[in-house]
């Protein structure tokens, strides 16, 4: 079963009508050498791709020189044999009547661009065939958007063929006519369209189709649930689930193909506004990293094979900025992963772990970027766990996708979460993975926690944090099952949970994974009444444990309160791979925080951590940086005299930075969920506790630390974290004269500090 079997039903079909045609032709007057009349096939015949079921489609080609009655009997007496044994679609037409016929209808255009004899008049179906072609590629402009919105139409109708139970294997999104529309641009000559990367996508979707005519005897595509396991015996699978594999696999190539050719089209030689350029603009964004006609590319001089964090990288600013990877960076970073080059050493560092984490935390507009991983087969040289549940089906009506996209998806629901926990990076984590162990006869959440231990050793997180993913996975339908379950007035229902959750910190994170996976899931699985029982498991459970989520200050060493007490500036350097630990003891004064992290801005130093802490006259801070692509370089002496002079006059300072962040904002910017700021009363070191939790974007620190001194208050001691593309920032502020903030007092800086967020 395959080509050979449709090219042979076709050339068969081409045998009986041409003799057909032949019988016909002694009805009419004018027969000499067959000229004036001819017999085409177009679509999917003119393809020579019938499958059992398929429709005859053809068209009947005259030169007008035929009466009606002429021409009215002789296609009676061509299809008259045809109307019980075969399903006929045919028009009748002059070369100037399909010339009009195509202009006004998308679908007559399209299936003449197959069209090839079939009998008669050869001159008179090249005549047709160079008019629709030539027509094609001169009308491209306006046909192409015509295309595509037939297509958004049909998608929107028939929904993604590789994520439904029961597919449309010709009409869904990412099958046989969305092959067929690819052909077509390739066609029209607007950009060279790689078919041969959907060879086998468009071969295996069109064995599934023949071979379901064949065991259902119907001219059908929709591969319904009951008649899976028939067609999957007929094609040698060993079950229906690796039937339903390969239909999502090949439909995925089929659907990554079409997205980045549309995009290709949209943007190729082109602005941000449309403009049509002769050089593109390019930007750079990162080192390596630029946009270029509204996608990511890695620079085409950079070496790859030397840089291992490179495509993580490329792919977080992708997904960050909410565009596509390109695909000539995707094949080049592929080819060179697949000779065993960049490859990233376990464990990872902490910049790969950050861009993956960055990467999934984009929300939806990581889910394009991922699928270009996938397709490109990038991801399983970084993830080789990833090939175990790659499309494999969920044959369940509980499910809409595949494990890897239910997981994909449950990421991107996370992504809208990460400002109710504080540790975001393991939200994340978890999201992707929570379903890893599907796939065999085990408990998948038991093989689960045991992939992702060794899975998340290797990204480089430290043994407390594999410990929380460990329980992440292992536990992530416990509060959807025990709340629905159990009696939550029952302490021994509380007790269940305490039992397995350590911590608040690990509540918080299993309750946001818990309402992810269940909106990933779909409203069948997941409803406002599940989400307020869980949210009233999550209450009782969290009154029941003590601790708090707060971070706690940092500790200074006894040679750092020894210089502090001096009261004199000393800046220390130290290179870490492509960071920088830079220790900074300064003399304190109001704004310290938003001075320093000014000076480290204007040096292009992004902030990855920083701890601060006051001590006598002056305070401690401990920071870690890293160098953007432009960044000059970096000395302890150069740091030394930029905060110096800071600290005597920072009047320009934010005028500095406002205009470098200018150039930021031309970029473009994914939703966000909005910033949380939050307020603690912390009675054991009588002040207040700030908790920032927002996207990071240029200069976060700096706005914060000036928020704060703007309010008249002093910061004690700070501990920033960013986490992927999350900032996480704890502030101990005093009144200046000492103490806690007053609740009023509190409510400013807050209020403050949400108005500078916005």
């Amino acid at each position: 079963m395959g080509t050979r079997e449709r090219r042979y039903r076709s050339n068969e079909s081409d045998r009986y009508l041409a003799s057909l045609f032949n019988e016909a032709l002694s009805t009419l007057s004018q027969r000499a050498k067959n000229e004036g009349i001819a017999l085409a096939a177009v679509g999917g015949y003119g393809r020579a791709e019938l499958s059992p079921g398929s429709d005859l489609d053809i068209v009947i080609l005259h030169n007008d020189s035929f009466s009606d009655d002429e021409l009215s009997t002789f296609v009676n007496t061509l299809l008259y044999p045809l109307w019980d044994s075969k399903s006929v679609d045919h028009s009748v037409r002059t070369r100037a009547q399909t010339r009009d016929a195509a202009h006004d209808d998308l679908k007559v255009a399209l299936g003449l661009l197959d069209i090839r004899l079939v009998s008669g008049d050869a001159d008179l179906v090249a005549a047709v065939q160079h008019d629709s072609i030539d027509s094609w590629r001169k009308d491209s402009r306006k046909r192409l958007p015509e295309l595509r919105r037939s297509l958004d139409e049909r998608h929107e109708r028939a929904g993604e063929l590789a994520y439904l139970l029961e597919p449309d294997l010709k009409e869904a999104r990412g099958g046989l006519r969305d092959i067929n529309a690819l052909r077509a641009i390739k066609l029209s000559g607007a950009f060279d369209v790689p078919l041969e990367k959907i060879s086998w996508a468009e071969s295996t979707l069109a064995n599934i189709r023949e071979a379901l005519h064949e065991t259902t005897q119907k001219n059908r595509d929709r591969l319904l649930f009951q008649e899976q396991d028939r067609v999957a015996r007929h094609l040698d699978y060993a079950d229906a689930d690796l039937l339903m594999s390969d239909v999502a696999r090949a439909a995925r190539s089929v659907d990554y193909l079409l997205n980045t050719t549309w995009h290709k089209i949209e943007f190729k030689g082109k602005d941000g506004l449309g403009r049509i350029l002769r050089k593109p603009r390019t930007t750079s964004i990162a080192r390596g990293i630029s946009v270029a006609n509204q996608e990511v590319i890695i620079d085409s001089q950079v070496e790859i094979a030397d840089d291992a964090v490179l495509g993580l990288r490329a792919a977080a600013k992708a997904a960050q900025l909410g565009m596509p990877l390109s695909l000539d960076s995707c094949e080049r970073l592929a080819t060179v992963l697949k000779e065993g080059k960049a490859q990233l050493p376990s464990p990872w560092p902490r910049e790969a772990r950050e861009n993956l984490v960055a990467l999934i935390g984009a929300g939806a507009a990581m889910i394009d970027v991922f699928e270009a991983l996938d397709q490109e087969e990038i991801i399983f040289s970084w993830i080789p766990e990833w090939s175990s549940v790659r499309s494999l089906p969920q044959r369940n009506a509980l499910h809409r996708h595949t494990v890897d996209r239910h997981m994909v998806e449950t990421a991107v629901r996370a992504a809208a979460l990460t400002r109710n926990v504080h540790r975001p990076d393991l939200l994340l984590v978890g999201a992707l993975f929570h379903d890893i162990g599907k796939g065999s006869e085990e408990d998948h959440s038991e093989r689960g926690a045991r992939l992702i231990a060794p899975l998340a050793t290797r990204f480089g997180f430290p043994h407390e944090d594999v410990e929380t993913l460990k329980i992440l996975v292992q536990h992530h339908l416990l509060l959807s099952a025990t709340a629905t379950r159990r009696d939550l007035d029952d302490p021994a229902t509380i007790a269940s949970i305490l039992a397995v959750i350590p911590d608040l910190e690990t509540l918080e994170l299993l309750h946001a994974l818990s309402i992810a996976d269940g909106e990933a899931t779909g409203r069948a699985a997941w409803s406002e009444w599940k989400a307020s029982l869980v949210e009233e498991l999550v209450n009782k459970v969290r009154k029941a444990m003590s601790g708090s989520t707060v971070a706690l200050q940092p500790d200074i060493t006894d040679e750092q309160r020894q210089i502090a007490q001096s009261g004199i500036l000393r800046v220390n350097l130290e290179a870490r791979g492509l960071d920088y630990s830079i220790e900074i003891i300064s003399p304190d004064k109001p704004g310290l925080l938003s001075i320093v992290a000014g000076v480290l801005n204007l040096a292009r130093l992004d902030v990855r951590s920083a701890r601060t802490k006051s001590h006598g006259p002056s305070a401690v801070m401990k920071w870690i940086v890293t160098p953007d692509p432009h960044a000059p370089a970096i000395t302890a002496e150069k740091l030394h005299r930029d905060i110096e002079d800071a600290l005597r006059n920072s009047n320009d300072i934010e005028e500095r930075i406002n205009a470098r962040t200018e150039a930021y904002a031309q970029l473009p910017t994914i939703p966000v969920p909005p910033p949380i700021v939050e307020s603690i009363r912390d009675a054991a070191t009588d002040a207040t506790v700030f908790e920032v939790r927002s996207h990071d974007r240029p200069a976060l620190l700096f706005r914060i630390g000036a928020a704060v001194a703007q309010s008249q208050v002093d910061i004690r001691s700070a501990i920033v974290t960013t986490l992927g593309a999350e900032a996480i920032d704890t502030l101990y502020v005093t009144e200046i004269s000492g103490g806690a903030l007053s609740d009023e007092r509190a409510r400013e800086v807050r209020e403050r500090l949400a108005s500078m967020l916005k």
